[in-house]
């Protein structure tokens, strides 16, 4: 109720400007259902004319950059709330650390891209969209020798709300040969982001190119509750969106 009263309507109901920041627990760590979900889908649901931001963070300087920014933006016409899902396992993470000089030269990116691809952007057919710590597992993921490169580029989504669509659709300009465009996640295909951003990856999507879903399937509980499950889990989400072994059809055929 003060989420909805509150904080997604505050200016549309009360006239109120906030700069409140919530930071919330979520990420799929194998630590059950309770210990998993801020349940991001109700928020995304509730995003609309521009009431808050919200975003999931893959790097230490994007959370430097957004803290700095909200509180530059304190008292101002511009001040939203902001939302910030916060997964425990990167809070020591090395593949979240950043350059010293991220934090004093940079800023806030809605957008960022895997580092070390495209190889070349000619040959990239497929381009998978995940936020948060999914990217951080797909990063790992790459490594492993028996997953090509070729063919493949990465875009971390930090910001999801406003959806930054210019930033997307800069990248895939550049990605001439694109012929599908998968969105990764971690939670069940009827929470978290997938009903959010499908279309409006669509809207973004080139003619003759597919828009797929690689996560969970559709449960009635935000998460496994057995480690080992979860990993099991885990490990086949990341092998499905790295394989561009696969076929797809050309109606978008959505993979679980």
């Amino acid at each position: 109720m003060i989420i909805d009263q509150f904080i997604s309507a505050g200016r549309a109901k009360w006239k109120q400007k906030s700069s409140l920041v919530l930071l919330l627990p979520h990420g799929y760590e194998g630590q059950g259902p309770e210990h998993s979900s801020a349940r991001l889908e109700r928020f995304l649901q509730l995003s609309a004319e521009n009431n808050w931001t919200v975003v999931n963070l893959s790097k230490a300087a994007q959370y430097f950059h957004i803290l700095r920014r909200q509180a530059a933006l304190t008292g101002k016409e511009e001040a939203r709330p902001l939302i910030i899902m916060s997964p425990k396992s990167l809070l020591r993470n090395e593949r979240t650390r950043s350059p010293v000089s991220a934090f004093e030269e940079g800023r806030f990116m809605k957008v960022l891209e895997q580092p070390g691809l495209p190889e070349s952007a000619g040959r990239v057919k497929r381009l998978i969209l995940c936020s948060g710590k999914v990217a951080i597992d797909l990063e790992t993921e790459l490594e492993s020798d028996h997953h090509q490169r070729n063919g493949l580029h990465i875009l971390r989504v930090e910001q999801l709300y406003p959806f930054p669509k210019e930033e997307i659709a800069a990248v895939i300009q550049r990605l001439p040969n694109l012929k599908e465009i998968l969105w990764v996640q971690e939670e069940p295909r009827n929470m978290g982001a997938w009903s959010y951003m499908e279309p409006r990856i669509r809207s973004v999507a080139p003619e003759g190119a597919t828009v797929g879903y690689a996560g969970r399937p559709e449960r009635s509980s935000p998460a496994e509750g057995l480690p080992d499950l979860h990993h099991i889990e885990q490990k086949r989400i990341l092998r499905k969106a790295l394989d561009l072994g696969e076929p797809q059809n050309g109606q978008g055929r959505e993979r679980m």
